[in-house]
């Protein structure tokens, strides 16, 4: 076998395997892209259920507030009594003077309380609905990261293939311009 022919087996045998390396590795970035992609996903999800507890917590908040607001007004209505009994006790008239005052004056206090128990769960559902909004958000973002991430494995392959097919083609010209010498320019032209 004449030098040449060792030459241009060596080389076409290096290029298949540089060939080989790039398909291989945009394989490889399209398997980690899918994984990415499937990784993605399941964090949406993860971020959906928890905004789905979020939910659940904004309404456990409500109701809540809805039977510690209904407790404390039946507290107050017992307070007004045990007043009223105190005050008709002492045969003080519990429909005139400082006993209404005092009745009316605990009665608007102790609906300021409700009034501040309701606000309080209202504040504490609504601080809960905007982290589940929050979380919503993140699942959504996390699902387009991951369909980018597929996206850009599989463009990573489609790269690798085209420099594989590169890299074989230019080496095959350049073996064949030592061999034949195109491109040289006879011995004498200008």
């Amino acid at each position: 076998m004449d030098p040449f022919s060792i030459m241009l087996l060596v080389s076409l045998f290096g290029l298949g395997v540089q060939a080989v390396g790039a398909i291989k590795g945009g394989n490889a970035a399209k398997r980690a892209g899918e994984a990415g992609k499937r990784a993605s996903d399941a964090q949406a999800d993860l971020a959906d259920y928890n905004a789905s507890v979020a939910d659940l917590q904004a309404a456990d908040a409500i109701d809540r507030g809805k039977d510690e607001e209904g407790r404390f007004r039946l507290q107050v209505r017992g307070l007004i009594g045990s007043q009223r009994a105190g005050f008709g006790a002492s045969n003080v008239d519990v429909g005139f003077g400082s006993a209404v005052d005092t009745q009316a004056d605990a009665a608007f206090l102790g609906e300021l309380d409700a009034l501040t128990i309701r606000t309080n769960a209202a504040r504490e559902a609504w601080g809960y609905q905007v982290q589940a909004e929050d979380l919503r958000r993140r699942g959504q973002i996390a699902r387009q990261e991951g369909v980018y991430l597929e996206e850009a494995g599989r463009a990573e392959r489609s790269a690798s293939r085209i420099a594989a097919a590169g890299t074989i083609a230019a080496g095959t010209g350049s073996l064949l311009q030592a061999r034949y010498g195109f491109g040289r320019r006879p011995v004498g032209a200008a």
